[in-house]
């Protein structure tokens, strides 16, 4: 049996009212409006605001007649019938919607509590006003039953506003793909710009530096080093040549590269991460609301108490059947608590404040429910734990030079370079405040290095190929070279004609709070796993100073996914921290998503929860409101059943033997009292939470 992917509850072929088929795969719905916020959320949002605002507009003149009394009680309750009518069926037929699909799979939920209180109350108050000598009281609920459907339908519209967003996640991720491609026609003579929905496999594009690559393809001409951190999440630009694999959506940071088409349309791999998110947004299990576990004891339970009451008055009491249907319709107006609308929406109200106050945005009240549940965080190294971008970490000086000396050379030979490596070396030797001179000549080399002229002597600076192509004996540095390849590093080697002069070790750095934010974590009993598209070597050097045992290497977009739905195939509850475009599928899949505020705009697009302050602390921190905000949540449901459940022996019957039937006529009075005081106590309790601290 699957799972509706809009409500979450259960539904078959048998089961489901509607069906629908995207991209292949069919999805079951338990009815027609969660069909249409599937296909179109902003629709639904729309037809929500229009039934709330007229829910308002016809509770407030309600709340005002009936406390406020100015008619004949005949007249008034005349009126409250025309105006509650249109509040009870159309503003809450989504209600008895929900009530027939819980009926019809045998579940229990707040729609059955909320359609059979209210209902109750409209048929109760409708009797007495058309057939006023039928019981043997005259208090209407007109009033109770238009509130607790327009609160309730106030919580409803702030959920879907909140899963609304979801669909600008895809959005965002088909804007990455560029509009046009530079294509080659006549075997290269001629180019031209055409749209990308032209271009066919096999044909020839030229990518310029700084461009987005179009498609995924093959280089057949030029050397460059293309960023693929959005992608692959590789921190370090890959070198890139002839006959090397290039994937669409990734940035060309340097030289010209021309390339042949393999891979277009829906078989690209940025298209094959929009297919991910969506199905992971669809396919996410919602959670089960405190509420809804709570009505499918009480539903049952108060049923059977007003059944009980109205065929004990009747069968053993010997009082007339209209007692007997009094007796047992009370129960169940009674039972229905207005503050039921207010309790989880006004603690969430005032977490998501809070949590602002901190720099954390939480999408949605499910988010803000879950995050306390972890029991995994995975987090993805590029860009989350570490800053994303290469800094010098070593320099070793050979040949009787000094470390400054080293840098400055080596900052030297990559003046004016615009690989990020290059600019990590300029920055290094910048913030130590060394001059930087230009060079007499600069010549690179793809896919080596770079050989410059200073002093009227020759300098190299690059990896093992280009010394190797001057015949240099590195056999002086390379127990540095080897150290420092070990520990996961980028190894530049600064060389002279004769010698190698000096070794610059350069990484992605951990965030400065990347360890106590681990820690925390791993104290909380919360299991820590990395997840990178990066080598092994990287990966463990970065985990090894984290102190984090469960890491995965060389991991694509997909990937990801699939280790956070195999994480929680084990059982565990998973949030997933990410800040790039392949990180986009797992944010979706987990059952919290927790993007980084300075990440790609679709993984802030994707994620439930957004860290604006980029502070990784910050996830603790959201685990912990989430923990406090769900305590309120509790006290709420206790406060908002608390005082209707202490009238229900009165409902049944109670006082009847000391008062007579003549007591059913404060019940409505009660009612009131009951509900405006339980609102107040649940309000009063939500904002308490503002006193919390990190």
């Amino acid at each position: 049996m699957a799972k509706d992917p809009v409500c979450g509850m259960f539904v078959d072929e048998n089961t489901a009212s509607i069906t629908r088929t995207v991209r292949g795969t069919t999805w079951y719905f338990c009815c027609e409006s969660c069909a249409k916020t599937f296909e179109k959320p902003e629709s639904e949002i729309k037809r929500l605001k229009i039934l709330f605002v007229a829910g308002v507009a016809l509770t407030i003149p309600i709340a005002l007649m009936t406390y406020f009394v100015i008619l004949p009680a005949t007249i008034n309750n005349y009126v409250l019938f025309l105006l509650e009518t249109p509040v009870q069926f159309i503003v809450g037929w989504r209600f008895y919607r929900g009530t027939y699909d819980a009926f019809k799979n045998r579940m229990g939920n707040m729609d059955v509590l909320i359609a059979t209180g209210t209902t109750a109350a409209w048929a109760y108050s409708s009797a007495i006003t058309f057939v006023p000598g039928f019981f043997p009281v005259s208090g209407v609920y007109f009033d109770a039953a238009a509130m607790i459907l327009t609160l309730i339908l106030l919580g409803n519209l702030l959920e879907h506003v909140a899963k609304g967003r979801a669909s600008e996640a895809v959005r965002r991720l088909m804007d990455l793909q560029p509009r046009m491609a530079h294509i080659l026609r006549s075997s290269g003579e001629v180019e031209g710009d055409v749209p990308i929905e032209s271009v066919g496999v096999g044909d020839l594009l030229v990518v310029r530096p700084g461009e987005r690559i179009p498609v995924d393809g093959i280089v057949i001409e030029g050397n460059s080093a293309v960023d693929q951190s959005a992608i692959t999440g590789e921190s370090i630009p890959l070198e890139k040549a002839t006959g090397d694999e290039v994937i669409g959506a990734t940035i060309n940071t340097s030289g010209l590269l021309k390339i042949r088409a393999t891979k277009i349309g829906a078989d690209t791999v940025l298209s094959k991460i929009v297919k991910l998110v969506e199905e992971a947004q669809m396919t996410r299990a919602p959670i089960q609301r405190l509420a809804d576990r709570v009505a499918a004891y009480f539903v049952p339970t108060v049923v059977l108490v007003a059944l009980g009451a109205g065929a004990g008055r009747y069968l053993l009491g010997g009082l007339p059947l209209n007692f007997a249907v009094l007796a047992f319709v009370s129960v169940i107006i009674i039972a229905c608590p207005c503050a039921l609308g207010l309790a989880t929406p006004a603690a969430i109200l005032v977490g998501t404040s809070k949590g602002a106050q901190n720099g954390i945005l939480i999408k949605g009240g499910e988010y803000l429910e879950t995050a306390r549940k972890l029991e995994a965080i995975v987090f993805d190294k590029t860009g989350t734990l570490t800053g994303g971008t290469p800094s010098v970490t070593d320099i070793v000086a050979t040949g009787g030079r000094s470390e400054e000396q080293v840098l400055q050379l080596a900052a030297l030979a990559e003046r004016g370079s615009e690989h990020p490596l290059g600019r990590a070396v300029l920055h290094a030797a910048e913030k130590r405040g060394l001059k930087i001179s230009v060079p007499s000549s600069f010549k690179a080399v793809p896919g080596q290095g770079v050989v410059i002229e200073y002093g009227g002597q020759n300098f190299l600076l690059g990896n093992r190929k280009l010394n190797a192509a001057h015949d240099l004996d590195l056999r002086s540095v390379e127990p540095s070279i080897a150290r420092l390849e070990a520990e996961g590093k980028t190894v530049m080697i600064l060389s002279s004609e004769k010698e190698p002069l000096g070794v610059i070790g350069l990484a992605d750095t951990l965030k400065e709070d990347a360890v106590e934010a681990v820690k925390m974590l791993q104290r909380m009993n919360i299991e820590v796993v990395m997840l990178t598209g990066d080598n092994s070597q990287t990966a463990k050097a970065i985990a090894g100073k984290l102190g984090i045992e469960r890491i995965m290497t060389n991991v694509l977009p997909e990937q990801k996914e699939l280790i956070i739905r195999q994480l929680q195939n084990e059982g565990q509850v998973v949030g997933m921290v990410g800040d790039g475009i392949n990180d986009a599928p797992a944010l979706a899949a987990a059952n919290v998503g927790i993007a980084i505020g300075s990440g790609t705009d679709v993984a802030v697009e994707t994620g439930g929860i957004v860290l604006i302050r980029n502070n990784l602390l910050d996830v603790v921190t959201a685990i912990k409101l989430s923990k406090a905000t769900v305590r309120k949540i509790k006290q709420n449901l206790f406060w908002a059943f608390c005082y209707n459940v202490a009238l229900i022996p009165i409902a049944a019957g109670a006082l009847v033997p000391f008062f007579g039937p003549g007591v059913y006529n404060y019940l409505p009075i009660l009612a009131a009292g009951a509900m405006a005081t339980s609102s107040f106590g649940v309000v009063t309790n939500s904002l308490l939470l503002k006193r919390f601290k990190p």
